[in-house]
């Protein structure tokens, strides 16, 4: 598949906020984009709102990812699994009485890149997070076999917590595209420049920073790309 998997050291470091500004920077260069995101937890924090720029801070996952592409995907096309409760996908899906099909996620990634340029694939939670008791959000990765970027906050712990990330990106034989320092501040500290130093030279990746976004206003907003492969995929 075409595309990039995005996904981060653990639960809110900014996966969404970052596969969603990779998607309008495709979207805005004229690339047809698909998103895809496996399941969406949590959604009784979310109350209807109008699938508008004015709302996007109080948007869901799947709907964010949705307006920043440009995508007329429905939520089933997007997100194939939706829970009410906050909790991990594995434990939502026992307390719905859905297991997760990882057939069904399998074939939605595929139909999702049907008439579509590129597709941005957002995990849940960490790489190691179990959609299924025997099925993690790795082994997903694995089977759409996209590069992967990986998210994470820029403070302290950071370097621990990417460089295991990385090491199980590259353990599943899988690329890891860069990594996203996610909300890089205004001023960074002595810590946070050596964080993403370290990351890079540890890592041996391409490290970039993203400022804290005002999501209401993606005029605002950075460009990012998916990575040095799909440049030179876009280039041949």
């Amino acid at each position: 598949m075409r595309g990039v998997f995005v996904t981060g050291t653990g639960t809110e470091v900014g996966k969404t906020v970052v596969a969603a500004v990779m998607a309008r920077t495709a979207h805005a260069a004229g690339a047809r984009v698909a998103v895809f995101k496996p399941a969406v937890s949590g959604l009784d924090d979310y109350p209807l709102r109008p699938e508008t720029w004015d709302c996007a801070p109080e948007l869901p996952d799947h709907v964010l990812l949705r307006l920043a592409s440009g995508s007329a995907q429905g939520d089933d096309e997007i997100t194939p699994y939706r829970y009410a409760a906050a909790v991990s996908p594995h434990l939502a899906a026992e307390l719905a009485g859905e297991p997760i099909d990882p057939d069904l996620l399998r074939g939605a990634a595929l139909d999702a890149t049907k008439d579509c340029d590129l597709l941005i694939c957002e995990g849940v939670g960490g790489f190691l997070v179990p959609l299924t008791p025997r099925y993690l959000v790795r082994d997903l990765a694995r089977d759409l076999a996209m590069p992967v970027v990986v998210v994470a906050a820029p403070g302290l712990g950071t370097i621990n917590h990417t460089l295991l990330t990385i090491e199980a990106v590259r353990d599943s034989g899988l690329e890891v595209a860069k990594v996203v320092l996610n909300p890089w501040p205004a001023d960074p500290s002595a810590l946070e420049r050596s964080n993403l130093e370290m990351i890079a030279a540890l890592g041996s990746v391409e490290v970039e920073t993203m400022p804290r976004l005002d999501l209401a206003w993606p005029g605002s907003w950075p460009t990012l790309g998916p990575g040095e492969r799909e440049r030179r995929l876009r280039a041949a």
